[in-house]
């Protein structure tokens, strides 16, 4: 056999492990991208839910600053949303938890836990896929796509 009947094979070989190398990164990356939308989504949820607690909380303590904080954060765009969340945190530090009833109490800092870890999580997902994207393989490739590149969400977190 000559040369090319050894070579041409190879190649071949070489060509067909390569793309499935990257078949199967741009699969990972693909669920990364979906772990963080799932992350998102539950990290609104929880933000969503200590909304309603504050407002809940608001409303027993008669406070409208903190409800109308907790409606500013439940309705902002994804882009200011951080800001409003940041100043419902603040104003939720500065509630005495002996002056609601027990059961609201355990609420809100049931409902700020969830937020914690929530955020912990989104923003895991988001490191993890950040990591994916910026390797040379796959930006040559083009293996994102056209999906956007994910954002971290930074707040304070309450003390627990």
């Amino acid at each position: 056999m000559s040369v090319l009947g050894w070579l041409l094979p190879a190649v071949a070989a070489i060509v067909v492990l390569g793309g499935l190398f990257l078949l199967a990164t741009a699969n990972r990356l693909d669920r990364l991208h979906v772990r963080t939308d799932a992350g998102w989504a539950a990290l609104d949820a929880a933000l969503a839910r200590r909304a309603v607690v504050a407002r809940a909380a608001a409303a027993v303590l008669g406070e409208d600053e903190l409800r109308a904080a907790a409606e500013r954060a439940e309705a902002a765009a994804r882009p200011d949303r951080e800001a409003e969340e940041n100043e419902l945190t603040l104003r939720l530090a500065r509630v005495g938890r002996d002056r609601l009833p027990a059961p609201l109490a355990a609420e809100l800092t049931d409902a700020e836990h969830r937020v914690v870890i929530a955020r912990r999580v989104h923003n895991d997902a988001v490191r993890d896929t950040l990591t994916l994207r910026r390797r040379r393989k796959v930006r040559y490739f083009g293996l994102a796509g056209t999906a956007p590149l994910p954002e971290y969400f930074e707040i304070a977190e309450p003390d627990l």
